[in-house]
């Protein structure tokens, strides 16, 4: 089944690309949760009438992520938590590297913030998705809390 996504699909695609997927799939979760439309040939032709119209404005959202990008790798994040020796009481999520961001001045939602849950302190990375084109990776420490 031939579908054009109506947003960003997590594993899937990002908004108005046109995918396959089972029919199923399609049929009984993306079109009723309303992240995709049947791709008919007139949708196609629409489709490509619009973006034709959005492509300079993409260049100007494109420029202005990787000036994020860029101030993002020039921080230092630091985030201290309450940990017993090297070990942490309880964990370090996306949530938590976003409240880090935005404490730095950078708002980015933690949807688009990639990082495994850590419990331990030290030097880690996390991945940021700010446009499909623009990826970038944040360096980020753990440090003990001082009591």
């Amino acid at each position: 089944m031939e579908l054009i996504l109506r947003q960003d699909v997590q594993n899937l695609g990002f908004k108005d690309d046109i995918v396959n997927v089972k029919n199923g799939y399609g049929r009984n979760y993306l079109i009723p949760q309303g992240f995709a439309h049947l791709a008919t040939s007139s949708a196609k032709k629409v489709l490509a009438e619009n973006l034709k119209q959005r492509a300079h404005k993409e260049a100007k959202i494109v420029a202005d992520a990787k000036a994020t990008a860029e101030a993002l790798k020039a921080l230092e994040i630091k985030i201290a938590a309450k940990a017993g020796g090297e070990k942490l009481f309880g964990s370090i999520t996306n949530i938590d590297i976003a409240a880090a961001l935005a404490a730095a001045g950078q708002e980015i939602d933690r949807k688009f913030i990639t990082s495994g849950i850590v419990k331990r302190t030290g030097k880690y990375f996390a991945t940021v998705r700010l446009h499909r084109d623009v990826i970038v990776e944040v360096a980020y420490e753990i440090v003990a809390e001082k009591a």
